[in-house]
C-alpha cells in the first residue's frame, strides 16, 4: 500500500518539534525514542508499519489543543489515535507525522439520567462507558466486537456499530454533541446535551470522518435504559444462501430484532474449538436475539421461529436462560481471536442490501476458488454489514498482495449490488484507492472541498481516504501556498 514520501524538513527539524511539544505537556507525554515509538507504528491493520516523527499522550481538551497549535505553526502533520484497534489502517502514521493520541483522556466528566446523556473524555474505552451507568441500570448501546479495548474517539471516526446495531443504531445515532479541536487549536463545540441542535448538521460531518477534520476530545452520548429482558436464538442451516435467506425473510417480515448475526463453516468450527460454545457443526449459524418483556419476546421468537422453519433449519436452540444465552454468544463474541489462532486474515467490512445476503455469499465463495483463498464469514447479517475474513499466509511471497486484490472484488461487489465500501471500519488505507468505485470525480471532490474547510493545509491523518492521485496534488497546493 503505497504512502508518500516523508518530508525531509521536518525530519531534520526533530529535534527541535519535540523540544516545543515538551513545553506543553509533561515529560512523559512526549514519546520520541525510536525504539518505544515502534509502538505506535500501526494499528491493528498490521501488514503496513511505520514508526512515527513522536508521539504525544495529552490529558486534557487544552493540551490537544496546545498540541495541534504548535504543530500546525511547525506545518508537521498530525494522526489522531484512540486505542488504535482500526483494521482499515486508519492511525497509520507517516514518518514525518505526529501521533496524537487520546489514551490518557478516560474521565467521565458529566451523568444525567433525566436527560439519558453521558459526556466523557475521548479517550474512555466504549465498554467502560456501559460500566459507568450500569448501577442505575443504564447502557451505552452501540458494541463493536472491540468493545473491550476501543476508544470512543475512534468509534466516533470511523461511525462503529456492532451487534446490536440492528435496533439501536450506530455511533451517529448515539452521538449528541462534541467538543472538536481543529488543526490550529480552535476549540469548538458541536450539538450538545438535546435531542437535536440547530443550524447545519456539522455533528453528522465529524461523525465518521476519520481523523480528516479535527480531534474529538470530549462527546456527549445517548445512554438508555436496560431492556427488561433479552433471549437469543441459535439457528443453524445447510447453506449459507438459505441462511442468508432466512435473514432476508426476518426483514421482510416487519419484526425487529435487537441483533441478527452470522457465522458460515469455517468460523464455526474456529469459534467451536476456541471458546466450546457447543454449537453444531453445519454450514451456516444464525444468532437472533430479541429483547423487551417477556410476552413481547415470546411473541417476536414465535414469529422468528416460524420463519426459520420454512427454510428447513437442521437446529434451532432457544436460550432457557442467562447461561444458555452466554454461551450462544460465546463463540460470536470470540470469532476474530478464534480466526487468529489458526490463520493469519484480513477483516474487510463492506455493507449491502439485505436481500442481496444469497447472492454475494454465492459470488464470495465462488471468488474464492478463483483466488484459491479460504473465507470465513462472520458479520452483522441484520443490517447487511458484512466481514468476510480472507485467510491468507503473511509468510508466503505474494500472498498478501493476493488477499488485498481478492478484498477489492469483494468489495467492489458489495457496491455493484447496491452497497458501500464500509460499513463501520471507515475507508483509511485499505479501502482508499477503492473510493472511486463508489464515488464519481465530483463526489470526492465535494468530500475534499469539506476538508479544505476544517483543514486547509492538509496536515490532519495525511494519505487517508481519498486516493493519492487526487489527495496529494491538492495537499502538495495547499502546503505551497503557505
Amino acid at each position: 500500500m503505497q504512502m508518500p514520501a516523508p518530508d525531509a524538513r521536518i525530519l531534520a527539524r526533530k529535534a527541535q518539534i519535540v523540544a516545543r511539544l515538551r513545553t506543553v505537556l509533561p515529560e512523559t507525554a512526549v514519546i520520541s525514542e525510536l525504539a518505544e515509538t515502534r509502538a505506535y507504528e500501526c494499528d491493528a491493520l498490521t501488514a503496513y508499519r511505520c514508526p512515527p516523527l513522536c508521539v504525544v499522550l495529552p490529558g486534557s481538551t487544552e493540551d490537544v489543543s496546545a498540541v495541534l497549535r504548535i504543530c500546525h505553526e511547525e506545518g508537521v502533520p498530525v494522526v489522531p489515535r484512540g486505542s488504535g484497534t482500526s483494521l482499515a489502517g486508519g492511525a497509520l502514521p507517516t514518518a514525518d507525522a505526529v501521533i496524537l493520541g487520546v489514551a490518557r483522556m478516560t474521565e467521565v466528566l458529566e451523568t444525567d439520567y433525566t436527560n439519558r446523556v453521558i459526556r466523557v473524555q475521548t479517550g474512555r474505552t466504549n465498554l467502560s462507558v456501559s460500566g459507568a451507568v450500569a448501577e442505575e441500570d443504564f447502557f451505552y448501546a452501540p458494541d463493536p466486537s472491540s468493545q473491550l479495548a476501543c476508544a470512543i474517539a475512534g468509534n466516533i471516526a470511523m461511525n462503529s456499530g456492532g451487534a446490536h446495531c440492528l435496533k439501536y443504531g450506530v455511533t451517529t445515532n448515539n452521538l449528541l454533541g462534541v467538543t472538536l479541536v481543529l488543526m490550529d487549536g480552535t476549540v469548538v463545540e458541536l450539538g450538545g446535551a438535546h435531542l437535536d441542535a440547530p443550524g447545519l448538521d456539522l455533528l453528522g460531518v465529524i461523525c465518521g470522518s476519520e481523523g480528516q477534520l479535527g480531534v474529538v476530545t470530549e462527546a456527549s452520548l445517548r445512554i438508555l435504559r436496560k431492556p427488561e429482558g433479552a433471549r437469543p436464538v441459535l439457528m443453524g442451516f445447510d447453506s449459507n444462501e438459505v441462511a442468508g435467506a432466512c435473514v432476508s425473510d426476518i426483514i421482510k417480515a416487519g419484526v425487529l430484532p435487537v441483533a441478527i448475526e452470522f457465522m458460515d463453516r469455517p468460523c464455526i468450527e474456529a469459534c467451536e474449538a476456541f471458546a466450546h460454545a457447543g454449537y453444531p457443526m453445519c454450514e451456516a449459524l444464525l444468532i437472533v436475539e430479541v429483547e423487551g418483556s417477556p410476552d413481547e419476546i415470546d411473541e417476536q421468537l414465535a414469529l422468528i421461529l416460524a420463519i426459520a422453519r420454512r427454510h428447513d433449519p437442521v437446529e434451532l436452540r432457544e436460550a432457557r436462560d442467562a447461561d444458555e444465552a452466554g454461551r450462544i454468544w460465546l463463540g460470536r463474541k470470540s470469532a476474530f481471536g478464534a480466526m487468529g489462532q489458526i490463520n493469519d486474515y484480513m477483516c474487510l467490512d463492506g455493507t449491502i442490501p439485505v436481500t442481496a445476503l444469497p447472492e454475494v455469499l454465492r459470488r464470495i465463495a465462488g471468488l474464492s476458488e478463483e483466488f484459491g483463498l479460504k473465507v470465513a464469514n462472520v458479520f452483522h447479517a441484520g443490517d447487511g454489514n458484512m466481514h468476510p475474513l480472507i485467510l491468507f499466509d503473511a509468510n508466503t511471497p505474494g500472498q498478501l498482495e493476493l488477499c488485498e486484490a481478492f478484498g477489492a472484488e469483494i468489495l467492489k461487489l458489495c457496491v455493484e449490488v447496491g452497497g458501500c465500501l464500509t460499513g463501520e471500519h471507515g475507508v483509511g488505507i485499505e479501502k482508499r484507492d477503492l473510493m472511486s468505485v463508489q464515488y464519481a470525480p465530483a463526489d470526492l471532490e465535494a468530500q475534499m472541498a469539506v476538508k479544505d474547510v476544517f483543514d486547509p493545509r492538509w496536515l490532519l491523518n495525511p494519505a487517508k481516504v481519498f486516493p493519492l492521485d487526487v489527495s496529494e496534488p491538492r495537499r502538495s497546493v495547499a502546503l505551497a501556498a503557505e
